[in-house]
């Protein structure tokens, strides 16, 4: 049985880097582990923070758009041999459509619509961790997330204050001193 959650935190790991799926009110979450450049888009998407150009997540927002499709949830559905999976739920009109997906792209795009997320009670049993074992080095390793995020940010930064482009500028800078306040 499929039940909603939550994307607790994304830490970076001996393993990798982690997203971890806590469903919503209980005291454990599963940790999905995903290359470097899935996590940091999983962030951008969080964050709202705006790129240049369109992020491949992006890209497909725009895609479902233009064809009148929207994301109606995504599914963390299955875990065999240690290796997740997900499936996008997309509503054209009437039509339910179900595509395959990489958790790390359906929580990509999830966080950009802002559409639910669940995943199978079977998953939780097997692969869930009691949020208390989450230790301060773990938060400690989110931290380093953080500040590839400032970087990439102060990065766009400076291209925005190039082309003269103030207002956003004052979002970014926004943006930047919100995250090195919390970190």
């Amino acid at each position: 049985m499929l039940v909603e959650a939550e994307i607790w935190t994304i830490a970076r790991t001996d393993q990798g880097n982690a997203v971890l799926i806590r469903p919503l009110g209980s005291e454990s979450a599963v940790p999905i582990f995903m290359g470097q450049l899935e996590a940091q888009s999983i962030l951008i998407g969080m964050g709202n923070v705006p790129m240049p150009r369109p992020l491949t997540h992006d890209l497909f927002i725009q895609i479902f758009e233009q064809l009148k499709t929207t994301i109606v949830r995504i599914e963390i559905n299955s875990l065999q041999n240690g290796t997740f999976y997900a499936k996008l739920i997309l509503k054209k009109g009437k039509e339910e459509i179900t595509i395959d997906c990489r958790p790390s792209d359906a929580l990509g795009l999830s966080v950009r619509k802002k559409c639910p997320i669940f995943i199978d009670e079977e998953i939780i049993d097997e692969a869930g961790v009691p949020i208390s074992s989450i230790t301060n080095k773990t938060v400690d390793k989110n931290k380093d997330l953080t500040k590839t995020e400032i970087k990439m940010l102060k990065l766009e930064l400076e291209k925005v204050i190039e082309i003269e482009d103030y207002e956003e500028a004052a979002r970014i800078r926004d943006r930047i001193n919100k995250l090195e306040t919390n970190s």
